[in-house]
């Protein structure tokens, strides 16, 4: 076991897993948040994206005891029920989600696409928001709810 200090949405967490544990694994059964979701495993779906130190990762494919040091951010850190991000707010506006199991990593990557400024365009939108699925094809309300945001952000 690796003794480890996560920083995660600006709290510090002192935990020790193993050197193979995966950020996705530690998020989930050492720190027990659990709204970064476990799709495929292997980078493909994008369900389990979260930004370290701004950036949005694919936290299946990071190992935990390499964010040390680093600022990890997870939807739980984004907002809350009283007052979510802009980003979530449009999603709920725009009902981009159904089954939902897809929406925190979708909401981690469209707030990352609006900050990059990706957002010129529907299509530029669909590109840089081509890594995370939508097993329930929502895709045309994620579309509106990112450029919404963007829109706001840009206001």
């Amino acid at each position: 076991m690796i003794p480890l200090v996560l920083r995660v949405n600006g709290r510090e967490h002192r935990i020790e897993v193993e050197a193979r544990v995966t950020l996705l694994d530690a998020l989930r059964d050492v720190l027990h948040l659990t709204g970064t979701k476990k799709g495929c495993d292997r980078g493909e779906c994008g369900a389990c994206t979260v930004h370290v130190d701004g950036e949005r990762i694919n936290s299946c494919l990071a190992l935990a005891v390499m964010q040390e040091g680093r600022e990890v951010t997870t939807v739980e850190g984004v907002g809350t029920v009283g007052a979510p991000h802009p980003v979530q707010a449009a999603f709920v506006a725009r009902d981009a989600l159904q089954c939902g199991y897809c929406t925190p990593g979708q909401v981690m990557s469209a707030i990352a696409c609006v900050r990059e400024g990706h957002t010129g365009s529907d299509d530029e939108i669909r590109e840089w928001m081509s890594g995370n699925l939508c097993r329930c094809a929502a895709y045309e309300q994620i579309v509106a709810a990112v450029r919404d945001a963007a829109e706001a952000h840009r206001a």
